[in-house]
């Protein structure tokens, strides 16, 4: 009697009722009781994939799940809505080829690149991203502090899914007034510091080809794709740029310049970033970029920075304003940033956008000119495709050739290739993430496992506006000279781009640009085993 009583105060979970019925040969029956049925489009047009249905060694539904370290710095999960379903096995082993690619028992860590497209395809939000809402919000209150907010490029084809206004919407200057809403402080635009990613690893990439550095380069903007290489494929660390990725370019600028120019204390700023993927939490908390290896406190020589303190998903942004704002998202005015970034670097959040934004700047570092009109609509790295590749004519250099990928099981078929010798090519993308960071693991779930139709229609919207190449903000807040909305596609005709390395870096490359916007990586591949 007493065992009896002490079953029924555990209560039962989903995940432990569709065991029990596991156990007794009836899961089966779940798919009826659901009311769900099977769909004969594979990638799971309604709620019930057809892999749910797939022949296995385990009943119906019960497939498992990925291994999820419970000090995950981005991801949790909570037992009592798993169901076994195994479709984050799916998207972890299928679409990023991370599960299944190293040999059990792990060494001395659970394997994990902090994508989080397990979280965009768990079906019940079993896996959602580790949450720094109460942090920033003891910041916020703060009266000693100063908290400075970033949003990424794909934030704003994002956020207003999160309040009904439909895939793909446009919702950066409503975003804008609910983050002064809150009470941000100043709130700056990751294009800005994408931007000066591309003065940086462009210049970079110019070196190399020019000095006979070591190519192909890769990009280093993901995180996720970043720790993929440190534990896959170490042999190829010196081919990734040394740019640091420019949330965290701007974390240390932010602490350092725009201090500087606010005249507040570095010690009083917190940065904050809405981000698009739950990897940036990750990569936020590298020992590269606090201490003295960071930059900030480097340049202070101070071991108690951080270059940037939060990250929050788009979906932890979306909680925040349901939770404190009554207001109708969709109709909010809308805002300027305290700083501006240029439409080259709004499409940093398509995958082929970095490669788009690179090649208009690095054509005009090679040559002096402007470049042709057909770089600023270079269609053969657009789309959805998971690998692509294209040729630019640059006078007096000759071809570069460039390759673009998203989804890191493609991504580990280039590095095949690249190792085995087939690599034709100067400059390679790569975005964990399927169509990019606007697939993100930390934007909203409008499909259950992630669809195409919803990649397009973020991506068409992203591209819309670049072509438009109308900009937004002020930037009289970040302490930098006042521009108005005009119309801005190329990183390096930025003005507080110009501005920052006339008053501050000197020039791409310098002594002081590596400190604050280049790192380095670290060989992980002795934690596993590799495949």
């Amino acid at each position: 009697m007493e065992k009896h009583k002490e079953q029924e105060n555990k209560g039962m979970s989903r995940r432990r009722f569709l065991s029990v019925m596991a156990g007794a040969g009836v899961v089966g029956a779940a798919t009826t009781m659901t009311g769900c049925r099977p769909v004969s489009d594979p990638s799971g047009i309604g709620w019930l994939p057809n892999q749910y249905r797939n022949a296995s060694a385990q009943p119906v539904q019960v497939k498992g799940r990925v291994p999820l370290d419970p000090a995950n710095v981005s991801l949790v999960r909570n037992d009592e809505k798993c169901i076994l379903c195994g479709q984050c096995l799916e998207a972890c082993e299928k679409v990023q080829s991370v599960f299944g690619y190293y040999e059990l028992p792990v060494i001395d860590e659970f394997i994990c690149v902090h994508c989080g497209q397990c979280s965009l395809w768990c079906p019940t939000g079993a896996i959602a991203e580790r949450s720094d809402v109460e942090n920033v919000w003891r910041a916020i209150q703060d009266p000693e502090t100063v908290v400075v907010v970033q949003t990424a490029p794909a934030t704003r084809v994002g956020i207003g899914e999160e309040f009904g206004m439909g895939a793909g919407a446009w919702a950066e200057g409503q975003m804008v007034t609910a983050l002064r809403m809150l009470g941000f402080d100043v709130v700056v635009d990751t294009n800005f510091s994408a931007d000066l990613t591309i003065m940086e690893e462009g210049s970079e990439l110019v070196e190399r080809i020019t000095h006979g550095g070591v190519l192909p380069q890769f990009t280093s903007c993901c995180p996720g794709w970043v720790k993929f290489v440190e534990y896959y494929y170490p042999e190829l660390i010196p081919n990734l740029s040394s740019a640091r990725s420019p949330m965290m370019m701007h974390g240390s600028t932010l602490k350092t310049y725009n201090a500087q120019k606010l005249g507040v204390p570095y010690e009083k700023i917190v940065n904050v970033a809405i981000m698009p993927c739950v990897a940036k939490k990750f990569e936020a908390s590298r020992e590269q970029f606090a201490g003295l290896e960071g930059g900030a406190g480097k340049y202070y020589n101070d071991d108690t920075v951080k270059d940037m303190d939060y990250v929050l998903s788009v979906r932890e942004l979306a909680d925040m304003i349901r939770e404190k704002l009554d207001v109708d998202f969709a109709n909010l005015p809308e805002g300027q940033y305290d700083q501006i970034g240029s439409t080259a670097g709004l499409i940093f959040g398509n995958t082929g956008g970095v490669m788009e934004a690179a090649v208009r700047s690095a054509y005009t570092l090679i040559t002096g000119n402007e470049p042709p009109a057909a770089l600023l609509d270079l269609q053969p790295v657009r789309g959805l495709e998971g690998i692509k590749y294209a040729s630019v004519p640059v006078p007096g250099v000759g071809d570069v050739k460039v390759a673009v990928v998203s989804g890191l099981a493609n991504a580990r078929q280039v590095c095949e290739d690249i190792k085995a010798g087939k690599a034709d090519f100067h400059f390679l993308e790569v975005m964990a993430c399927p169509g990019g960071c606007i697939s993100g693991g930390g934007q909203p779930k409008t499909a259950v496992p992630p669809q195409n139709w919803v990649r397009e229609a973020r991506t068409a919207t992203m591209y819309a506006h670049d072509k438009a190449g109308v900009i937004n903000g002020s930037a009289a807040g970040a302490g930098q000279m006042t521009t108005e909305k005009g119309v801005l596609n190329l990183s390096h005709k930025n003005p507080q781009i110009t501005e920052i390395y006339a008053d501050f870096l000197h020039e791409p490359l310098s002594h002081l640009a590596h400190d604050l916007c280049h790192t380095h990586y670290v060989d992980r591949s002795d934690s596993l085993i590799r495949k």
